[in-house]
């Protein structure tokens, strides 16, 4: 590893996914919460040692037994140090990289930042939802088997808080350039219900020009998220594989590469945006080359029967309005809308 630091560091960035000034910093904030001791008995593992194949493991989802021969480490003990070290760098990086607004004031900054780049005010960001693949633990039954979307989306903390309000968006207020007021919401696409709090594109079926506009509208915003599974799948591998470790363990690491990308996007932000959706000079996409590699999986869709109230789709049906008038329209809409 030092040789290959000193020697080629574009090799170290493809073997750890980060160049080594990150990775120095990780080691000097993670290394005091990971560092053992010697005894009489044996000498303990470097931090830098664990912390490297911690990272070699997210980034590749190479097993521990293909790891102990890279690094010549007994796998029994790469088992037990990983969970260690990821829980590490969640604990130390979480609030830093992933915590979540709760602030109206917050909330707003990030709409208006989001209608500054994609042209979709009032939206707070996109959702979007991936299958992570682990092996089936022993004496579970279906516990873990494919098809619990709707479970995993309804039990979650954050449908509770969009459903309760203690997501914290800012009250209602109009547009720009209108006067009627407007809910702030996130976008979805079909896997999940019309909420007020989430905009989704409408049914093709029997499209109007209007309808397309406004599906256009949405689809562009939710690129940010499209994007962000997807770089996180191709600087992490591990999401391409089963993981082999129990569901606790899995959580962790999940939590973990989530905290490293949004790490490396924040201390790196034009590092690898090749890798980034683009649009031309005439707002035409331009593929990142994440769309060329495998991705993770897709959910179901997560709701189950008459999932879309009444009062969702009056939001939806003036957000058209507003998308397809001088007050809410952009030059190129109907350009990308007739050359589909």
């Amino acid at each position: 590893m030092n040789e290959l630091r000193i020697e080629d560091e574009p090799s170290f960035f493809i073997f750890l996914r980060m160049p080594p000034v990150m990775f120095d910093e990780l080691l000097n904030r993670v290394g005091p919460r990971i560092k053992k001791t010697d005894t009489l008995f044996r000498r303990a593992l470097s931090p830098g040692l664990k912390l490297a194949i911690t990272l070699r493991h997210l980034a590749t989802g190479d097993k521990y037994s293909t790891l102990q021969y890279d690094f010549r480490v007994a796998r029994n003990s790469i088992s037990k140090f990983l969970p260690e070290v990821c829980r590490a760098i969640v604990d130390e990086y979480k609030d830093e990289v992933i915590s979540c607004p709760t602030d109206p004031n917050d909330w707003r900054a990030i709409a208006d930042e989001f209608q500054k780049r994609w042209n979709v005010p009032h939206a707070c960001g996109a959702l979007d939802g991936k299958h992570v693949a682990i092996r089936c633990p022993p004496k579970t039954g279906s516990l873990y088997h494919n098809y619990k979307d709707a479970q995993i989306y309804n039990a979650s903390e954050l449908k509770e808080c969009l459903e309760d309000g203690t997501i914290g968006f800012p009250e209602p207020d109009p547009l720009p350039n209108d006067d009627q007021n407007m809910p702030y919401f996130l976008l979805g696409d079909d896997a999940f219900g019309l909420r007020t709090y989430l905009m989704k594109p409408f049914s093709i079926r029997g499209m109007s020009k209007e309808q397309a506009i406004t599906n256009y509208r949405i689809s562009r915003g939710r690129r940010v998220v499209e994007n962000a599974f997807g770089i996180l799948a191709q600087r992490w591998q591990i999401f391409l594989s089963t993981m082999g470790q129990v569901p606790d363990t899995v959580s962790v690491i999940i939590e973990t590469c989530v905290c490293l990308h949004n790490l490396m996007r924040m201390r790196y932000p034009n590092l690898q945006n090749v890798q980034l959706d683009m649009e031309d000079d005439l707002h035409n996409l331009v593929p990142g080359l994440w769309r060329a590699n495998a991705n993770m999986h897709e959910v179901n869709s997560v709701v189950g029967p008459n999932r879309d109230t009444v009062a969702a789709k009056k939001q939806r049906e003036y957000l058209k309005l507003y998308f397809n008038s001088p007050a809410g329209s952009v030059p190129w809409q109907e350009r990308m809308v007739t050359s589909q």
